[in-house]
């Protein structure tokens, strides 16, 4: 379990098949390599891997081949690139952000970035191959207010349309340039992953629309009565 804060960049590169390396550029710092153990989950751009080697530099680490296929760690390793890097939660730490579990929905792509007075309004929607995994596994989940993980950094949506096919969201000058989010241009991949209590919300209530009656009777009493306000 992570929390969508990030605590230093990483860059990946490959060793063999699946496996590479996660190393800190020369000229960061990581509190990470302080405290890293062999077996430890750390967050490398939201994907949640398992540290199978310590090097002098970062780490190693191998990823399934459905991974790698439904997340962009596969070209990130090609590029070299930046990943966000975080440690696991531990019992007793701080929550800033809220509960990521690692585990990616699907793609999405960067729209546009326009740098304001307070901050940078970032907006992803859909890559254009991968409509129907936005479609059935990120759209569901999107809610103005609502929590989105996009490369492992939490983020608050400000805005989204009715339908879900984009969302923006603020991001404060920190995040932007101690994030990957800084070297982003327009139309590259993201990883994201939806509000993992939001995902167990949906399911609850569909169960109830199912068994109880059917959506169009669904009004605030029908909620009130079933403890959801």
């Amino acid at each position: 379990m992570f929390t969508g804060l990030v605590q230093g960049l990483g860059i990946i590169r490959p060793l063999e098949s699946d496996r590479f390396t996660l190393s800190i550029p020369d000229g960061h710092s990581s509190p990470i390599l302080s405290d890293l153990a062999i077996g430890d989950s750390v967050a490398v751009d939201g994907v949640c891997l398992t540290v199978e080697e310590i090097v002098s530099d970062g780490f190693v680490a191998t990823a399934s081949p459905e991974t790698l296929q439904r997340t962009t760690l596969s070209q990130k390793i090609a590029n070299a690139s930046y990943v966000n890097l975080e440690p696991s939660l531990r019992v007793g730490s701080k929550l800033g952000g809220h509960f990521v579990t690692g585990h990616v929905d699907g793609l999405g792509c960067l729209q546009e970035a326009i740098s304001t007075d307070k901050a940078w309004e970032i907006t992803f929607t859909a890559p254009s191959s991968r409509w129907q995994q936005w479609e059935n596994f990120i759209q569901p989940y999107l809610i103005p207010k609502g929590s989105v993980a996009v490369n492992g950094i939490s983020l608050t949506v400000a805005e989204c349309d009715a339908e879900g096919t984009w969302f923006k969201a603020a991001v404060i000058p920190h995040s932007y340039s101690q994030t990957n989010l800084c070297y982003l241009k327009n139309g590259d991949l993201v990883n994201i992953e939806g509000d993992i209590l939001g995902k167990y919300v949906a399911k609850l209530l569909g169960k109830q629309f199912k068994s109880e009656q059917s959506l169009d009777e669904v009004n605030l009493t029908f909620l009130a009565e079933h403890g959801y306000l």
